[in-house]
């Protein structure tokens, strides 16, 4: 190894390389005073600390029972639309043309002839011809009178009405609540569709209307305790006296551990068991009290909206609204903002269900097998509706005489022809009315259709062209006699029918 590396470095002294200057201060030349210093800031001592109840997502699980209540009310629902607007026009008579401004209203974006949508309900409309392409339509003698029993029932009502108009005011914090959010339950509750000038006019020892920032309001004018009762606090009464005459009867012992009774059907997690089991146990709060200290995000805020959730699903005809509709009253009743988590959350009160356009929540205890338990004479007439609105254009084909083809693959083609509640949920992209249209119709498209299938554009009560002379659009279409011969005593009817067998209208 080299002797030069083995050598001692020596280094110059410190003093004769001195560090370079340091920059000056900007600000050193300003004078600091004490006083322009702020202040030390204080903190606050902390208050006892709240359970806060823990916003862990549930999984929501389908139940099919509680959806085939929104399936099977699709046509209904459409069908009610239409008579909504046929009643509001003069003798309850309408063009078609007239109806055609309603496409809007009535969820449909798609041009489609209405004559055709018309004919598939024969037990609600029928068609008037006047003239030779004016074409009218009305409701048949039996929905006309249903629809008469339903405003007899109405004003037959109006005392419950009142009373559960005032059970919303009294929940509320302010004890008012805008005109226009009470309109979304006027349905649900069976309120009259002019609530505004006949129930609120007619009772002013109960209502007040007031002016509110955002548009008038009703306002409660009388506070009666004897209504500050919920069905829920009703209800454990009734369990309360119930479980008194039963303890009666058998030994009285206590229980090894709390048992969680969960409604038929509910199946939960341990964890949420437990969960369920926690949130019983709290003490129970009036939906009707004053809730103004309660803090946002508490377990007794929750306990309180999940109280008011509950009273307004009791009051309604079938215990069910969309949850769309709670959201608007999220001011008067200090709602949060994730109101639909919050009612998932508690899957033994409530049920979600995602039919529909809108999600839907269900209170639970009021419906057996989807079928509801306490059903009022209003909603006995939606039924009867409901079965008009069920009545085919024609007649179904008998079912098969053999056991073979009865068991077979013709028995299974005759329940599929008769309907159930379960639909097909293949169209996802269209609406619940296209969905529903596209179904009646058989899954044809407007393509498929010419002038007099019951199917045309905007112009659909015109009459086709034939000055021309093409008529290489038109399809011949051979139309058969079908001759049913009756065996025992020889008798023909002959019937037109379809080279493909379906039966052709006749004019």
């Amino acid at each position: 190894m080299d002797a030069k590396l083995l050598l001692p470095l020596h280094f110059p002294p410190a003093h004769l390389h001195p560090p370079p200057p340091t920059s000056l201060f900007v600000g050193s030349s300003l004078p600091l005073r004490p006083s322009v210093l702020a202040p030390p800031v204080r903190l606050r001592p902390r208050g006892p600390r709240l359970a806060v109840v823990a916003q862990a997502a549930v999984k929501r699980r389908k139940e099919t029972p509680f959806d085939n209540v929104i399936q099977r009310d699709k046509k209904l629902k459409l069908v009610l639309k239409l008579r909504n607007i046929l009643v509001s026009q003069p003798d309850r008579v309408m063009s078609l043309t007239d109806l055609g401004r309603f496409r809007r209203d009535l969820g449909l974006t798609r041009k489609r002839r209405l004559i055709a949508l018309l004919k598939r309900f024969p037990g609600v409309f029928e068609i008037v011809e006047e003239g030779v392409y004016s074409l009218r339509f009305r409701l048949t003698p039996t929905a006309e009178r249903l629809y008469l029993d339903e405003l007899y029932l109405k004003n037959e009502s109006e005392g419950q009405a009142v009373t559960k108009l005032r059970k919303l005011l009294m929940m509320s914090q302010h004890k008012r609540i805008l005109i226009e959010k009470i309109a979304h339950l006027k349905h649900d509750l069976g309120l009259p569709s002019e609530f505004r000038d006949t129930i609120c006019l007619r009772y002013p020892q109960y209502f007040r209307l007031v002016r509110m920032d955002r548009g008038p309001g009703l306002e409660l004018t009388h506070w009666d305790p004897e209504l500050a009762v919920s069905a829920a606090e009703v209800a454990e009464e009734d369990n309360r006296a119930r479980e008194a005459e039963e303890r009666n009867l058998i030994m009285d012992r206590p229980l090894r551990f709390n048992r969680v009774k969960l409604p038929k059907g509910l199946n939960l997690s341990r964890g949420e068991g437990r969960r369920v089991a926690r949130f019983r146990e709290m003490p129970s709060i009036s939906p009707y009290s004053d809730f103004s200290h309660l803090r946002p995000g508490s377990a007794e805020k929750e306990k309180h909206a999940c109280g008011v959730v509950h009273e307004i699903l009791s009051l309604t005809l079938e215990k069910r609204t969309l949850v769309d509709h709670l959201t608007h009253f999220r001011e008067e009743f200090w709602f949060s903002q994730s109101l639909r988590g919050m009612i998932i959350r508690h899957p033994d009160m409530f049920y979600v269900s995602l039919k529909g356009d809108r999600d839907s929540v269900f209170l639970r205890e009021a419906y057996k097998n989807s079928q509801l338990v306490d059903k009022s004479k209003l909603v006995l007439l939606k039924e009867k509706m409901r079965a008009l609105v069920a009545v085919p254009r024609f007649a179904r084909r008998r079912a098969p005489t053999t056991s073979e083809d009865a068991d077979g693959t013709n028995g299974a083609v005759q329940m599929l022809s008769e309907g159930s509640d379960v639909e097909d949920d293949e169209d996802v992209g269209l609406s619940d009315m296209e969905d529903l249209i596209s179904e009646i119709s058989g899954g044809k498209s407007d393509a498929d259709y010419h002038w007099g299938d019951g199917w045309v554009g905007e112009n659909g009560d015109s009459p086709p062209d034939f000055e021309h002379g093409d008529d290489s659009s038109l399809q011949e279409v051979k139309v058969t006699m079908k001759n049913t011969a009756n065996s025992a005593n020889g008798n023909a009817h002959v019937h037109p029918v379809f080279p493909d067998g379906r039966p052709r209208e006749l004019w």
